[in-house]
């Protein structure tokens, strides 16, 4: 059968089933949308064995399309459509997860864990860490964000603006929100409270975007959520913390925005110039970086375990779980049904990927604030939420990723 236009190629393309030929109607490169041929009358195959066709580079064009599964064929006029979908979709740091650093992020809930029962069991395992030791190991986390992140990252953010404005909204306005009043629901003791507000008033936690991956969410998002919270907190989590606990607890708002400063936006500056120019050098550094970043984290977790080891175990301590436990459920489903209102009706998988990013925040610099400026044992909700919110998170996560959904166990409670 004549087919309706030539092809710009020299030579001819099949589509996996091998009868379909590509061709545009512009005389542009190829690669792009195309219009194909009619299928040949079915009786005229049968004598035909399907040849299996390898993948083939429709034009020596500098880039080239990647191709992925390829969809349902639709009629439309005389022409046949096929749509071709990207499996792999290039999303900003998606590829990131693919690499080495994933499995290391994999064990991060287990060295979390590890950290708390050794830093409760002998405290002279972390007690050693002073204060003096926060703020590198805090860089550290920060730089392994940093080396991650590109310019176009943050270019897309303004080509998706409703989805990063909820989960934002959600982290800075929702959380801090649901922290006081759970806080005050439980008459949570002044020891604490100032650093339990202060944990639900700092920027989104390195681990959400693995958590994301594992509930099959946008991890794209994730990322670019993580890192406008992370640069931003400079001035929102002083200027949130003043609000909110200023009258209870006196808090230097300058000094605590000169404090995120150096420990967050100078290494994820770093880390974003490195990846700019100079691929080389982050090239060396990347693969070791996961591991700075679980040893880091594992300092800024079990130090404040370990010296306030008298209070977590006290009955004090153990109420104390109660407030953090609640929250961090909380967060996790206020995140998702907030994605879900009739106003914005974003998709599952973003939906998935606010409520991770809600419930899961940077405990370890709401740590070192802590130390700083309020003292030792405000550090304490800090350390015992980066605990509890690794479990959760991974835990829903892998729920997500085996096919499950919040509304299935909703519906199992209902008749």
């Amino acid at each position: 059968m004549a087919m309706a236009a030539a092809s710009s190629c020299s030579h001819p393309s099949f589509s996996p089933a091998g009868y379909l030929q590509r061709h545009r109607h512009d005389g542009g490169p190829c690669g792009a949308s195309t219009r194909f041929s009619p299928l040949p009358p079915p009786r005229a195959l049968l004598w035909r064995r399907p040849r299996r066709v390898a993948p083939t580079t429709f034009c020596s064009a500098p880039s080239l399309p990647r191709l992925g599964r390829v969809g349902w064929p639709r009629r439309e006029g005389n022409a046949w459509l096929l749509s071709f979908r990207a499996d792999t979709a290039a999303a900003p740091g998606a590829a990131a997860l693919g690499d080495p650093s994933k499995a290391l992020s994999a064990l991060l809930p287990l060295v979390v864990a590890a950290t708390a029962v050794a830093a409760l069991g002998n405290p002279a395992t972390f007690s050693w860490v002073s204060k003096d030791y926060y703020a590198p190991a805090l860089g550290g986390i920060m730089l392994s964000i940093g080396i991650k992140l590109s310019i176009d990252d943050f270019a897309l953010a303004f080509k998706r603006p409703v989805p990063l404005s909820i989960g934002y909204a959600a982290q800075y306005v929702l959380k801090p929100l649901l922290g006081v009043m759970i806080a005050k629901a439980f008459r949570m003791q002044s020891a604490f409270f100032a650093g339990f507000v202060l944990t639900c008033c700092v920027s989104g936690a390195q681990l959400s975007s693995y958590a994301s991956f594992l509930s099959k969410g946008d991890v794209a998002l994730s990322i670019l959520l993580t890192s406008c919270s992370t640069i931003s907190s400079v001035v929102v989590t002083p200027v949130l913390t003043g609000l909110l606990i200023g009258s209870v607890v006196p808090v230097d708002v300058v000094a605590m925005a000169k404090s995120i400063l150096q420990v967050v936006l100078v290494p994820v500056t770093l880390g974003l110039f490195l990846n700019t120019y100079a691929k080389g050098v982050v090239n060396v550094i990347q693969p070791v970086m996961p591991f700075v970043a679980m040893v880091c984290t594992s300092l800024c977790i079990g130090s404040p375990l370990a010296i306030n080891r008298s209070k977590i175990l006290s009955q004090e301590g153990f109420f104390l779980l109660l407030p953090i436990v609640a929250l961090h459920i909380v967060s996790f489903v206020a995140g998702y049904w907030v994605s879900k209102l009739p106003q914005w009706r974003q998709e599952e998988a973003v939906c998935r990927t606010i409520s991770v990013c809600t419930g899961m925040q940077s405990s370890t610099l709401a740590g070192l604030l802590a130390t700083q400026f309020l003292g030792t044992s405000q550090a304490v909700p800090a350390a015992c939420s980066v605990v509890i919110m690794a479990i959760f998170g991974l835990t829903l996560g892998s729920y997500w990723g085996s096919g499950s959904r919040i509304r299935d166990v909703a519906g199992g409670f209902l008749p």
